[in-house]
């Protein structure tokens, strides 16, 4: 039995110098299960409307992103994120070969074969993440779009495939969707990146609306910031209504609600953006509990629909 940790914490056990005997399938999968509907409360909701053979290979590729994720963003020292991150994906070329001994890849190897996943979406996720050890400003919504491409798409490509419903149509709703989520969550969080000395404002739409480099790293709000947010506001929307079809066009009430919930998730927090007059740097907008459950709700109202 393994005890629940932070993915950092565990490095101690399960890291690149690891000596711990490989896990059974059986505890691998309960390392996954645990990390899942333990680090991420929505996850965890979601996770109840999942069909029940999908959980384990859902809570699966979670986990990979999750370790992922925090390897690249959770260790303080770009140096050792970028070779964790290295390490990791050996450990992912490790379990395409059939080699698998982290746990992680221990339970993954299975939702592999049994959905024939390709190593890509996986990789691309790495790719991200070591890119933003070296990159911390975008120039262009080109090479910003680029990233989201890498960072968020893969992971809506592999619940397609999970679900069985992978056309290239799908795929490109997707897309559309989860490079909207990505979006939102850039817009609600630029304070905060800020912070982390990460700045997805594209230079060339800073410049277009007059906010200079000045104003941004004094946090500024001007009426050139306020120009900018809603013009990426509706960027973002464009890309989240741009792939709804998607929900009209999947098979099974219980995916339509799972992506009616991400989808009414992205643009209530643009929403909630707008109602602060798009002064981010003051207030971080933030969809509260009481909304979330009536986005439940309705999603539910509409994913019973025939």
């Amino acid at each position: 039995m393994i005890a629940l940790a932070d993915v950092i914490s565990d490095l101690a056990v399960w890291g690149p110098q690891s000596k711990a005997p490989a896990l059974s399938v059986v505890e691998a999968e309960k390392y996954c299960r645990d990390l899942a509907t333990s680090h991420y409360e929505n996850f965890t909701v979601v996770s109840w409307f999942l069909p029940r053979e999908l959980r384990q290979h859902m809570y699966n590729v979670y986990a990979f992103c999750r370790w992922a994720d925090d390897l690249g963003d959770e260790t303080g020292d770009t140096a050792r994120s970028t070779e964790l991150l290295a390490w990791w994906r050996g450990e992912l070329d490790r379990c395409f070969h059939g080699q698998a001994s982290h746990p992680v890849f221990v339970a993954l190897r299975s939702t592999i074969e049994r959905f024939q996943l390709d190593q890509q979406p996986f990789a691309d996720l790495i790719s991200a993440f070591e890119q933003d050890q070296r990159l911390t400003e975008y120039e262009t919504f080109d090479q910003l779009r680029d990233y989201c491409r890498r960072s968020a798409d893969p992971v809506g490509r592999l619940v397609l495939k999970l679900f069985e419903q992978s056309t290239p149509q799908h795929v490109e709703w997707s897309d559309s969707i989860c490079t909207g989520l990505q979006l939102a969550n850039f817009w609600q969080d630029v304070d905060r990146d800020l912070t982390k000395r990460r700045i997805y404002l594209p230079r060339e739409d800073r410049q277009r609306f007059g906010y200079s480099d000045d104003d941004l790293h004094a946090r500024r709000t001007t009426p050139a910031f306020l120009d900018l947010m809603k013009f990426e506001v509706d960027r973002a929307r464009e890309f989240l209504v741009a792939g709804q079809p998607l929900l009209r066009s999947v098979r099974g009430r219980r995916l339509r609600l799972d992506l009616e919930l991400f989808l009414a998730g992205g643009l209530k927090i643009l929403e909630e953006i707008e109602s602060i007059g798009y002064r981010v740097w003051d207030r971080r907008p933030t969809v509260t509990k009481a909304a979330k459950v009536g986005l439940l709700i309705r999603a539910m109202g509409r994913a019973i629909r025939p």
